[in-house]
């Protein structure tokens, strides 16, 4: 017959028992929700990336930031760089001129469905950008081409062009920097650039003709002057093929020719320059610890995604707007 002090040892040892068990539960459920948030945010962040390649569509996946170490920051070489990327959809040369004029504006006219469509370019705002599409458009690049993608929903109207093949991945065989600031909106008669995310921009550009609602992710080149929104609504009345929301347009929308005014490529702008130095001005990078604190697990909002904004689908590298690099 067990004595008292041998009851209480096994009791003791029942305890401690139910107690690594429930600690071992403990540290299982709180491991399952580390991996739940983590897959969420992987599905956010994955849902971020499609917004960017989709045809058509591109609309970054915001994302918390996390404590670094300060590191240099180096100014490129030019103020804009043609990096070469993918097959030419069509047989250009990148811009020979990678220091464009910087301040003013230039007026070209893009003859769309046999229809003039004039748009003033910003200089000032998109020096790159204006440089790229003065320079295809010269080339002849959008010359006999259609406009591949009109989309119509509550926060996305846009006809997106800039595409020679029509299938919303071709691109001139370059890409570069996207000129933003991040506090761009895209009111209706705005010409953007497509991407299909950082440092992806190309030849695809979109109009916008109707309410637009998309991150501050696309250089805006310029706006639709005149009676050319005329020309643009007008194709986006008929709507998408199979009434979709985004798609091909109903109705033709091609491109007979971008014209640009003589000597608008030549000209060199004024940019300051930049000494590379570390962003603390000591010459030492901070490699202060980083907070590595718990994760939160709360609740991730997956609610529906709005239409994809201008993207280009990469083909091997491509542009979309809302998605597509231009």
């Amino acid at each position: 017959m067990p004595t008292n002090q041998q009851r209480r040892d096994a009791a003791k040892r029942k305890l401690e028992r139910q107690l690594a068990r429930r600690e071992a539960a403990e540290r299982a459920r709180k491991q399952r929700m580390v991996i739940i948030g983590v897959v969420a945010a992987v599905v956010v962040v994955a849902g971020g990336v499609w917004l960017w390649t989709s045809r058509g569509s591109t609309s970054t996946a915001s994302s918390g930031s996390t404590s670094t170490a300060e590191t240099s920051s180096t100014a490129p070489a030019t103020p804009c760089t043609y990096t070469e990327s993918g097959a030419a959809a069509k047989e250009v040369s990148p811009p020979s001129n990678t220091s464009p004029l910087n301040t003013g504006a230039v007026d070209v006219t893009m003859v769309l469905n046999g229809k003039d469509v004039p748009m003033t370019l910003n200089r000032a705002t998109a020096p790159c950008g204006v440089n790229s599409f003065l320079s295809l458009a010269q080339q002849g690049f959008y010359n006999d081409t259609n406009c591949h993608r009109l989309t119509k929903s509550d926060q996305l109207n846009i006809l997106q062009c800039g595409d020679p093949t029509g299938q919303g991945n071709g691109g001139p065989g370059y890409t570069f920097a996207s000129e933003t600031t991040g506090s761009e909106t895209y009111p209706v008669g705005t010409v953007a650039l497509a991407n299909a995310g950082p440092d992806t921009t190309g030849s695809q550009f979109f109009i916008v003709y109707g309410n637009t609602t998309v991150a501050p992710s696309f250089t805006i080149i310029g706006t639709v002057t005149g009676d050319g929104m005329s020309v643009i609504q007008d194709i986006a009345s008929q709507g998408v093929q199979h009434n979709a929301q985004d798609g091909a347009p109903v109705a033709t929308a091609t491109i007979t020719s971008v014209n640009v005014p003589d000597g608008s490529l030549d000209g060199t702008g004024t940019y300051e320059t930049t000494t590379p130095s570390d962003e603390l001005g000591t010459g030492s990078v901070d490699t202060g610890s980083v907070d590595t604190g718990s994760v939160d697990t709360g609740s991730v909002d997956t609610g529906a995604t709005d239409t994809a904004a201008p993207t280009e689908t990469a083909a091997p590298t491509t542009e979309t707007t809302t998605g597509g690099a231009g």
